[in-house]
C-alpha cells in the first residue's frame, strides 16, 4: 500500500484530507507536534470521525494510519523520499517549520535518482500557499546544490486547494473521551488547481482539477467565508452563541442572503462564471451554514477579525468585487461595519481593533485595516452601518 505524508493532524488534516486519501487507498502518515495525539494514532492505528448532520450522525474509522513526530525529521524526510502523494494542512504559520522536511526529502529523492513526481496538496487558509512555500523550499533547496533545485522544480507539484468542509475545533469532552476523534460534516469536494499538478493525477476521493483556479478561490472566499463572517459578527452583536442560530434571526438572515447575492453578482462580472450555477452552489451551502449537529460556535467564526477585515479577505474584498460590478453593497457594509464593533472581551484581535479604533478612530482604522477610505462611496456606507451597529439600530 503506497503512503500518503500529511503535514498537520488537526481539524483539516485528520477531519478531511486523511479521510479522503485513506478512502482513495492510501496509508495515510501524520506529521505533527503533538506527542500525545501521534502516540494515540500509532497505537490504534486508525481515528473516528463523527459525520454530523441535522438529523443524524455517522461514524466512519479512518485506517489504516500512522503518525510521526515533526522533530523526528529523519523519519519525517524518510517517509516523504518515498511517498507519491501529501497535503499540508499546519497553518501558515507552521509552514516555515515544515519546508526544511520538504527539502530534505527532495534532496533524497534526488540522490536516489527517483523519478516520479510528488505532489502535495496545499490545505492553507492563504492566498497561494504554493508560492509562499515554494520560496521557503528553494531557499533550503539553494543551500544543497548539486541540482537539487532544477530537480524540485521538474519533479514536485506544489497544488493549492480550497478547503469546504467546515470542522469545529474539538470539545473538551470529546478530546477527553477521544485525543483522536473529529466531528466534521460529510462534504467531500476538493477543488485544487490542476496547471500545479505534475505528472498523471491519480483518483483521490473528492479530487476536483479546475483551472483556472482563481474563480473557484475566491468563490469559496467571498460566499462560504463571508458567510461564515457575517454569522459571526452580526451573531455576536445579536447576541448569539452558536452559528447555525443566526440563521433563524429576522435580521441576520436577510443580510446574509443579501450580501451572498452581492458577492455573486460580482463573482459573475469578474470572472464570467455562470450565475445559475453559483446560484446553485449558494442554495447548497444554507444547509450547510445551518447544520445544527456542528454546533460551531459563533466566537470561531468571529475569530481572527483583524485578518477578515483585510482588504482582500472575505468582506472587504466580496464588497470590492461587488462594488465592481456596478453595485452598492449595502448588505456587505452590515458586516463590515459589526466586524468593525466586534469587542468580545475575551478575543485578543478584537480587542486590540477596539483599541486601535479608540486611540486612532475608527475612519482611520477603516483606511489602514480595510483599505477603504471613509470619503468614498464604500466607507461612508461601512461607517453609516458601523454606527448603526454600536447603536442597535436594525430597522432598514
Amino acid at each position: 500500500m503506497e503512503q500518503a505524508v500529511v503535514f498537520g493532524a488537526g481539524s483539516i488534516g485528520r477531519g478531511f484530507i486523511g479521510q479522503l486519501l485513506s478512502e482513495s487507498g492510501y496509508q495515510v502518515v501524520f506529521v505533527d507536534i503533538d506527542e500525545p495525539l501521534i502516540a494515540a494514532l500509532n497505537a490504534r492505528g486508525s481515528y473516528t470521525i463523527h459525520l454530523a448532520e441535522n438529523d443524524h450522525c455517522e461514524t466512519v474509522t479512518v485506517e489504516p494510519v500512522r503518525g510521526l513526530l515533526s522533530a523526528d525529521a529523519e523519519a519525517v524526510m524518510a517517509a516523504l523520499a518515498e511517498a507519491p502523494l501529501g497535503a499540508t494542512a499546519v497553518g501558515a504559520r507552521a509552514l516555515p517549520h515544515i519546508a526544511p522536511l520538504i527539502a530534505g526529502a527532495v534532496a533524497r529523492r534526488m540522490e536516489a535518482g527517483n523519478a516520479e513526481p510528488l505532489n502535495l496538496i496545499l490545505c492553507e487558509n492563504l492566498p497561494d500557499a504554493a508560492g509562499y512555500l515554494r520560496g521557503l523550499i528553494t531557499e533550503q533547496l539553494d543551500a544543497e546544490g548539486h541540482g537539487a533545485r532544477a530537480y524540485f522544480d521538474a519533479h514536485v507539484g506544489l497544488v493549492n486547494a480550497v478547503i469546504g468542509r467546515m470542522v469545529p475545533e474539538p470539545t473538551p469532552e470529546m478530546q477527553a473521551d477521544d485525543i483522536s476523534a473529529i466531528l466534521t460534516e460529510p462534504f467531500k469536494e476538493l477543488p485544487v488547481d490542476g496547471a500545479a499538478w505534475v505528472g498523471e493525477v491519480p483518483v483521490i476521493v473528492g479530487l476536483e482539477l479546475r483551472e483556472p483556479f482563481a474563480p473557484y478561490v475566491e468563490r469559496k472566499l467571498y460566499l462560504h467565508n463571508a458567510a461564515h463572517a457575517l454569522m459571526g459578527y452580526l451573531g455576536y452583536q445579536r447576541g448569539y452563541k452558536l452559528g447555525y442560530e443566526t440563521l433563524d434571526d429576522p435580521v441576520i438572515r436577510p443580510l446574509v442572503e443579501g450580501a451572498l447575492d452581492e458577492a455573486v453578482q460580482g463573482l459573475v462580472a469578474r470572472h464570467g462564471l455562470e450565475e445559475a450555477a453559483l446560484r446553485d452552489h449558494v442554495a447548497a451551502l444554507w444547509p450547510r451554514l445551518a447544520n445544527r449537529g456542528l454546533a460551531d460556535p459563533v466566537s470561531r467564526l468571529a475569530r481572527g477579525v483583524l485578518r477578515k477585515l483585510a482588504p482582500d479577505d472575505r468582506l472587504v474584498g466580496a464588497a470590492h468585487v461587488a462594488t465592481e460590478a456596478g453595485l452598492s453593497p449595502s448588505n456587505l457594509a452590515w458586516g463590515i461595519g459589526a466586524a468593525l464593533a466586534y469587542d468580545a472581551p475575551d478575543d485578543d484581535e478584537a480587542q486590540e481593533l477596539q483599541e486601535r479604533i479608540a486611540r486612532e478612530g475608527v475612519d482611520r482604522v477603516l483606511a489602514s485595516v480595510c483599505e477603504i477610505e471613509p470619503e468614498e462611496p464604500l466607507g461612508a456606507l461601512v461607517l453609516e452601518r458601523y454606527g448603526r451597529v454600536r447603536d442597535g439600530v436594525w430597522a432598514p
